[in-house]
């Protein structure tokens, strides 16, 4: 059984028990990869958070019944997971801009998401450079921003925060603690990911020679084996992100496991070499 039929398989679980409790292991089971690597990897291929998808499907069905009379707000909240009426018609009213009790009225706008699917898209017309690497477990300083796990919003969010950190003096008080000249590159680590948001840490590695201040946030990264990729050009890292979860994963030997990922920055900013580095394992 192929990639393809995998997550089809997936997703046909998921739309199978959107009136129940969705077991995220037995998703990750049916398309033959760990839980967080299920979701990591959809979070990229769809931009939208796993999480997400499912409440959008559920709300989507729900304004389906309640397009009928004879259905009655309670038991459709009930259906669809949600604890009361009232939380449910929050959540209606955030999607579909309307109450529950307003769905069947003659001429309302509701919103429909369809059931998503996974098909062949014609790819790999152009190569990507990668390696794979096992490093002893290192320490990381910096300072971090809370990051949309809407991939579309994290490639907005992600620039805001690198610019603001620029312009509020955080990039040049930690290359003046390094000893480095304004306009050395920095890193960047990705971590904490959870259903709604994750931290974007502009960071670097603690050298052995300098005290670090408090006012910085620590971050140990265990031994790993990771898979590093490199972009063409700093430009292209948006884009080596997305070819890694759609192109690489579906195609490799390996799986991602719960870890940072980094984006790595060398040299001056106007003439900077990058790097991703995901932590993985080989796939059972």
């Amino acid at each position: 059984m192929d990639w393809l039929d995998r997550m089809n398989n997936a997703m046909e679980y998921i739309e199978s028990h959107l009136s129940d409790d969705i077991n995220y292991n037995q998703v990750a089971k049916l398309a033959c990869c760990s839980t967080y690597h299920f979701q990591r990897m959809f979070s990229f291929i769809t931009n939208v958070p796993l999480s997400e998808y499912i409440r959008r499907r559920r709300l989507t069905l729900a304004a389906f019944e309640l397009q009928s009379r004879d259905k009655k707000v309670i038991d459709i909240a009930l259906k669809y997971g949600y604890e009361s009426p009232e939380a449910f018609s929050r959540a209606f009213k955030n999607l579909h801009d309307i109450m529950p009790s307003q769905a069947h009225n003659e001429g309302v706008t509701l919103k429909s998401y369809p059931r998503m699917s996974f098909h062949i898209s014609i790819k790999g017309d152009s190569e990507m450079n990668y390696r794979i690497e096992k490093k002893d477990e290192f320490q990381m300083f910096g300072v971090y921003g809370e990051i949309s796990t809407d991939m579309e919003k994290a490639f907005v969010e992600v620039p805001q925060f690198c610019i603001k950190c620029d312009e509020d003096g955080t990039v040049d008080r930690m290359n003046e603690l390094l000893g480095r000249t304004h306009d050395t590159m920095l890193h960047a680590a990705l971590y904490d990911h959870n259903n709604n948001s994750f931290k974007y840490m502009i960071c670097q590695f603690v050298p052995s020679n300098v005290k670090v201040p408090n006012k910085y946030t620590s971050l140990h990264v265990p031994s790993l084996t990771w898979a590093i990729f490199t972009p063409e050009n700093t430009g292209e890292v948006q884009n080596t992100w997305r070819r890694i979860y759609s192109e690489w994963f579906p195609t490799s030997d390996f799986e991602q496991v719960e870890g940072p990922q980094f984006e790595m920055y060398y040299g001056k900013a106007n003439n900077a070499t990058s790097e991703v580095w995901i932590p993985v394992k080989k796939k059972c």
